[in-house]
Parts: structure tokens; sequence; C-alpha cells
């Protein structure tokens, strides 16, 4: 039976991390790979739980304690095969979910004092590895049919469709206004948490499998809507949610103050060498940048700003840090890079100090729990106080921005501009247009990456329903 004990003889290994002195300098993913003996050990900590609630709380349902026993067992095939029966893109959640507020953080091991199993780089190791091994997914016995599906958007919720689609003999063609697969995967997220070869390999091997991608190429612009709908049998929208949210306070649009997707977007670009002729790089070497937001995205405009060699970082968030949105482990990473936290600090205006900004904070503290059991700050009276800066990046979310055609094409959306198609109609994720299907972000409003896969693979078996394949 091996060592029963081994999550009391063990301690829990997420993988070597790299120090901070030595990372906040560079691009490149922080934590060292599992070897193949210590993602063996980790895995031999599961309890292999008659319930498992790490399994339940995985967005995906990925089956959790079946992968582990395998990579336990030294069958490294097998458990690609397992990881991929739930999940599209294995090697990229395994980076970039947030397991400490999902699977780890229901390990039973977690609960237990124990120090939950490293789900994620475990995860992580069993595809990397198996990929460089050698192992395909087994198109071997799909039956090809003449169907073609339109896919907007290379994000994980297209591509999870296009997985899905694919492996049941239905053409995928995926359409992306970027130059790369990824969406925000690739543009969005610092490759201190996701290096691109990861994107590059995950689109060889499903260019292998037979999905089709058109890039560069934005619908409404460069295609048609009206062409995708003729050419066709079905569409699914992955266009996600790229419209940030603004503070609603004065000096917003002061020159300094810069969203942070198209500083995080410009950041990755210019390391690719693909920023667009005549744009020029958000550098915050040698600037006094304040970062607003509690988010991932804010830990990322934080990291990324050191790296570029920012002289100081601050980052404020309106409630405590027990309250913070954003995962426990990026907040950590962020501190041991140097980024300096203001908890309980709402902005209510930027102002302009000479060539300094000014952000103008007000100390909050949380009031009563609301129904959710969400607790509001309540703004600290006479607190005022003012941070001076260079830059000023906010961070304080995204959403969905609707295409102009819509309306045209009879797809609803709700008050937030979210395509309707979260409620089950004739089949899974169909929009009020019965040929377009929709899921992840654009349906969601900004959310987890691992969710938009599952509603992405969801789609696609309600398109799969739809055109009599399944």
């Amino acid at each position: 039976m091996g060592d029963v004990f081994k999550f009391l003889n063990l301690p829990r290994d997420p993988g070597a991390k790299f120090e901070a002195e030595f990372r906040r300098s560079k691009f490149i993913e922080i934590y060292a790979p599992l070897p193949k003996s210590d993602a063996a050990d980790q895995a031999g900590r599961c309890l292999s739980c008659g319930n498992p609630y790490c399994e339940w709380e995985c967005p995906v349902h990925n089956y959790i304690p079946n992968w582990l026993k395998l990579v336990q067992e030294g069958k490294l095939f097998e458990a690609a095969e397992m990881s991929h029966k739930t999940n599209s893109l294995p090697e990229i959640c395994g980076r970039v979910c947030p397991q400490d507020r999902l699977c780890e953080g229901a390990c039973t091991l977690n609960q237990g004092g124990f120090g939950a199993v490293t789900i994620g780089s475990v995860e992580k190791y069993i595809t990397d590895e198996a990929f460089k091994q050698g192992w395909r997914p087994d198109m071997s016995q799909v039956v090809k049919t003449d169907k073609q599906v339109a896919i907007i958007g290379a994000g994980p919720a297209g591509l999870a469709a296009a997985d899905i689609l694919v492996r049941n003999g239905v053409k995928p063609v995926v359409f992306d206004r970027y130059e790369e697969i990824g969406g925000l995967l690739t543009f969005g997220i610092p490759e201190f948490k996701l290096e691109k070869e990861v994107i590059r390999t995950r689109r060889a091997i499903m260019e292998d499998m037979g999905v089709e991608f058109r890039l560069n190429t934005e619908i409404g612009r460069d295609v048609d809507f009206d062409t995708l709908l003729k050419d066709y049998d079905a569409v699914f929208m992955g266009m996600g949610a790229y419209q940030y949210l603004k503070g609603g306070f004065p000096g917003e649009n002061l020159p300094g103050v810069i969203e942070a997707l198209p500083f995080l977007v410009n950041n990755i670009r210019q390391r690719m060498d693909t920023l667009p002729e005549g744009e020029a790089h958000l550098s915050m070497a040698g600037k006094q940048v304040v970062v607003l937001g509690g988010g991932d995205t804010a830990m990322d405009c934080n990291r990324t700003s050191i790296r570029q060699g920012a002289a100081k970082v601050t980052c404020a968030y309106r409630r405590d840090e027990a309250n913070m949105p954003g995962s426990k482990r990026e907040v950590q990473n962020a501190k041991e890079e140097g980024v300096e936290f203001l908890w309980n600090r709402q902005p209510v205006e930027i102002v302009q100090r000479g060539s300094k900004l000014g952000v103008k904070l007000v100390t909050t503290q949380l009031g009563e729990p609301d129904a959710k059991g969400r607790r509001a700050p309540v703004v600290v009276a006479g607190s005022e106080e003012i941070i001076e800066c260079d830059h000023v990046i906010v961070a304080f979310g995204f959403q969905v921005q609707p295409e102009s055609w819509f309306a045209k094409h009879g797809i609803s959306t709700d008050e937030r501009g979210r395509t309707v198609a979260r409620e089950r109609q004739t089949y899974k994720h169909q929009t009020s247009n019965p040929k377009v299907f929709a899921g992840g972000d654009q349906v969601r409003g900004a959310d987890l990456v691992v969710r938009a896969v599952f509603e992405g693979r969801q789609a696609a078996e309600g398109m799969l329903a739809y055109l009599g394949v399944w």
C-alpha cells in the first residue's frame, strides 16, 4: 500500500520558488517544475477521500484524486489522458488558477492543518512532462463530420470549445483579433505566472488535432458576422471582458493615469517584439507607481511594475487583506518582491501636483455584512491623505462590451452587457439566436480562466447536440 502516513511524513511542496531578489528583475515563472520524484511524493500525500472536496470545488470538476494516484504510480500518460477528460487547458490552469481558493483550499489536509496536496503543481507537471515525452491527445477514433463551427475568440472559452468540437469530428475555425492565440492568457497574464511558450505549445497541439486558427482577424471589421452565419453550421462567441471599470472619481483621465489591461498588453507585446508601429512602451522604470485595486489583475500590475524597475510600487485597496478578491498566493508574492500595501484605503480623487500626481485616499472600515455576507467599506471621517506618484494604474476589473451587430442578429444581453446564454434554453449555452452559442467572460463577466474553460466545453456540448452529432 505504500506509506499511508505520507501526508504526515512529507511537507507540502509546491516546487522550489526563486528568491525574490532574483525574480523581481525576471519575466520568468517563479516556481520551478516539480521533478518526477517530488511530483509522485506530493501526489502520494492525497488521502483519496471518499467524497473528494477538491473535485467538487474545482469549477471543471477535475478527477483530482484519480490523476494524483496515477502520478504516484508513475503512469504519466494515463494521468495526462485523465486530466484532459475534464480540462482542455490543464497545464495553464495548474499555473494560473487560485488553487488556494479552490481545490487546495478544500483539500482535507488543508482543513486538518497538514498543508494541502500541491494539486496545481502536480497538474502542471502532468501535461508539461507528458508533452515533453511525446504524449498527444488520441484522435484515432474520431469520426469526422461535414460540420464546421466558427469560434470568435481564442481565449480559454474558445479554446475549450474547439477542443471538444474537434474531438467529436466537428471542424472548429477560431477567429481572433490578436496575433497569437490565448486572449488574456497570452496578452494579459504576465510571463512570471505563465510563460508564453506554454501557449505556443498548446497551439501546436490543437492545430495537430485539426483546429484552424485565423488570427489578426476581427469580426465586424475584417469579417462580417453575417458571413459566419452563412458559412458555418454554428457560431460560438467567447470574446471575453475587456472594457475596464472606472472608479467614478475626479482625475481618472489625467495624463499619467493608465488602465491596467493596456499596461499589461503593452508590456507583453514589448517583450514579444510585437508592439504596433508608433506605440510607445509603457515603462515604469525609475517611477513611483500607485496601483488601485485588490484582484489578481492588480497584482499583475504591481509585479510587472517591479520588474520594469519602478522606484516604488504602492497598492491601495478599499478593504482589508482578508477580504481581497485576489489569490492570497499572489499577494504574498507581491509583498516578497517589494510591493507596499495600503489596506482599507479608498481613492476619491486623483490630482495634479506639478509634474507629479497625487492619489487622494480615505481610510475605510468594514461595515455590517450584506445579504451575501460581503462587508461594505465605510469611510472614516477626517482620514483623507494624498500619496504622491508618477503614475496611477487603475485595476478595478473588467466588464463585457456588447458588439454593435448583436441587435441585428437577435443576440440578447442583460443590464450589464453580458450575453444571455447562461440559462439553458433548448441547448446548453445557446443564445437568443439559435445558431449562436456563448460562454466564459462573455456570459459571466470577468471571472476565472477555469470557469471560462468549463463554459466553453459546456457550450461545445450544446452545439454538438444542436448539430445532431450527439
